[in-house]
């Protein structure tokens, strides 16, 4: 368990966060569609254009968008690959739960073989 700790990845930790807000959740799938101005973003989510790029600066600083100016407007772009690493370690993480739980039921047929036979 140390060792996966010491292999803490500081982008992954900024993912999670990102992802951990359910406004910033609703951003990215409406960016998801395309390139998405950053008014176009705000409007239905009755937040202050100020609380919205603050949002939208947190996915920017995880990786999960890219944002560029043309003329007066902000564009927002999905960044999908960066979720490849918060799927690999959820992937990992699942596979090791996924063993854990096979040699628990392994542990429970014996116990139940071992009780059968017994006295």
């Amino acid at each position: 368990m140390v060792s996966n700790m010491a292999k803490h990845d500081p982008d992954l930790s900024r993912i999670f966060h990102a992802l951990g807000d359910p406004t910033r959740r609703a951003l990215l799938a409406r960016i998801g569609s395309g390139a998405v101005p950053v008014s176009v973003l705000a409007e239905p989510t009755g937040f202050s254009l100020p609380t919205i790029l603050r949002h939208l600066d947190v996915l920017e600083e995880a990786g999960l968008i890219a944002t560029q100016k043309q003329g007066r407007t902000r564009l927002c772009r999905s960044r999908p690959e960066t979720l490849g690493a918060a799927l690999d370690w959820l992937s990992a993480q699942r596979a090791e739960w996924e063993a854990r739980l096979d040699r628990f039921d392994d542990y429970v047929m014996t116990l139940q073989k071992d009780g059968a036979d017994g006295p």
